[in-house]
């Protein structure tokens, strides 16, 4: 049950980052290249239409971990906690700036609300992939200093940052020169997706540049993807173990690399769905193969006292975990109907689709 549990969150927060993740990469590209007043209305729009139900899935996943993994949820929301109000700070931004932008027409107005969209996006996307660069760096379960656990051994505190700024340190800040790649990388990747996105939603003017950009920004995130792969075996030599022992789980750096190479192809694609397509291999394949590179771990310990948080030692019993899948039944069915019927109702172009008026 605790495999079957672990694979059905994973399923949940993929699906999270690639519905919402457009959104974000959405507010990155209105921010830097949205120009007119059009395509700025339109842009946000193509996110704003979305926004509320794509963000379902990040509910659902937190439901989830709360119902299988109590432990550590417990864990991750009270060690995270600080990262965990900025985001939450973020969320709220974002989605005030796009039901706010059209209540007044006034410029000032929608410029203020635009930025923040923008900004906010961006700074999501970033803090999405600095949380993902602390799972899979690991944190010092228990807060052991010289030996000796501070508390019990499935609970820590990180400060946003040290002084040394490293990863390699015994008390790790959210944010190090790890953590920050893993969040540039991220970014990059969103900012794809979006521009994608906005391609296949809208009939922007932007549309016939953003292929170039994804083209660009293709190559920036290949330099960072060997690089990060190079640094990862700094941070930790065992991270490729899983790959090497259990030879099927490289199904998903295939899944990622094919996204990758295939948006090289960007300009020869002649369906806007293909682009998407790829994009989302690199959003499915990133996300799963990080998990596959610790599983069964989901929180490794950076210490040799205790011992890393896994899909076992973190699980509810098997009563709670039968419940849970009754309960989880139900809730899967409720959000994939909703979902389909917004997708179908919200089909095509949204150019002429009301949206904050």
């Amino acid at each position: 049950m605790e495999i079957f549990w672990f694979i059905i969150v994973s399923v949940v927060l993929v699906m999270f980052f690639i519905l919402d993740g457009y959104d974000f990469g959405v507010g990155i590209i209105h921010l830097f290249l949205a120009k007119k007043d059009k395509d700025k209305e339109v842009i946000a729009k193509s996110a704003g239409l979305f926004w509320d139900s794509n963000e379902v899935w990040l509910v659902a996943a937190g439901g989830m971990l709360f119902m299988a993994f109590p432990t550590f949820y417990a864990s991750v929301f009270s060690g995270f906690y600080l990262p965990l109000i900025i985001v939450l700070w973020l969320i709220v931004f974002r989605a005030i700036s796009l039901e706010f932008r059209s209540q007044f027409n006034y410029q000032m107005w929608k410029d203020m609300w635009d930025k923040a969209f923008g900004i906010s996006s961006l700074l999501l996307a970033l803090f999405f992939g600095i949380a993902l660069g602390n799972i899979v760096r690991g944190v010092n379960l228990g807060g052991v200093e010289n030996g000796v656990s501070s508390y019990e051994g499935h609970y820590f505190f990180l400060p946003l940052w040290n002084s040394s700024f490293s990863p390699l340190t015994e008390h790790p800040g959210v944010i190090d020169w790890f953590t920050i790649i893993i969040g540039l990388i991220t970014m990059v990747t969103l900012a794809i997706h979006g521009a994608n996105w906005i391609v296949l939603k809208t009939n922007s003017t932007i549309n016939h540049r953003l292929k170039k950009v994804v083209f660009k920004l293709n190559i920036i995130l290949a330099i960072l993807t060997l690089f990060s792969l190079g640094i990862w075996q700094v941070v930790n030599s065992n991270s490729l173990d899983n790959f090497i022992d259990k030879s099927y789980l490289i199904i998903f750096p295939i899944i990622y690399f094919t996204g990758l190479i295939g948006l090289f192809f960007i300009k020869k694609l002649k369906k806007e769905i293909h682009a998407f397509i790829f994009s989302t291999l690199l959003i499915l394949g990133g996300i799963t193969s990080s998990l596959a590179s610790m599983f069964p771990v989901i929180l490794p310990s950076t210490n040799t006292i205790n011992e890393s948080l896994t899909i076992y030692n973190t699980a509810t019993t098997e009563y709670g975990l039968s419940v849970a899948l009754n309960w989880g039944i139900v809730g899967f069915i409720l959000l994939f109907v909703y979902m389909i019927i917004q997708k179908r109702l919200m089909g095509g172009k949204i150019d002429k689709m009301d949206y904050g008026h």
